[in-house]
């Protein structure tokens, strides 16, 4: 179906959320990241939203509309200055639904902002460093459960 002309809209993450975020965070992996090793079950991936992600950290939804029902096009997660997640349904990059929720994080965290990606995510890394945000340290892998080389980024207001 079409999406509407409006834009996305983004608001709190609610407890009913966890089912679609869950399934939003696998789908965005897979998709973008197809090397990397699943180390959860779907059904413990589910469980880690619901209990860890949605109740301790601050989540965002972006919502679109299509045949007039919301749909969720991507969520963040920010734990302080620390931006833990930001994914996107696959079949919606490139649209300035990242960007918009990467604004609500820098509007949530004025001070500053630091994440870890993959050094193997290009896009994401691209992403990122195209919105001010600045490699600051690489990893070998050691200290995320994928094994996978990391870089840490940080985002000052003002460059």
């Amino acid at each position: 179906m079409p999406l509407d002309s409006r834009p996305a809209v983004l608001r709190e993450a609610r407890a009913d959320d966890a089912g679609p975020l869950t399934r939003l965070f696998l789908a965005s992996r897979a998709a973008a990241m197809p090397y990397l090793a699943r180390v959860h079950s779907d059904e413990a991936t589910l469980a880690w939203v619901t209990h860890v992600v949605l109740p301790g950290t601050d989540v965002r939804v972006a919502e679109i509309h299509e045949g007039g029902e919301a749909r969720i096009a991507g969520f963040l997660s920010l734990d302080g200055s620390e931006l833990d997640h930001l994914y996107l349904d696959p079949g919606l990059r490139r649209r300035g639904i990242g960007s918009l929720l990467l604004a609500a994080a820098k509007a949530a965290s004025p001070g500053g902002l630091t994440l870890y990606t993959f050094q193997r995510n290009t896009a994401a890394r691209s992403f990122y460093e195209h919105h001010g945000f600045t490699p600051v340290a690489f990893d070998d892998g050691s200290r995320n459960e994928e094994n996978e080389p990391d870089v840490r980024y940080r985002w000052a207001p003002g460059g």
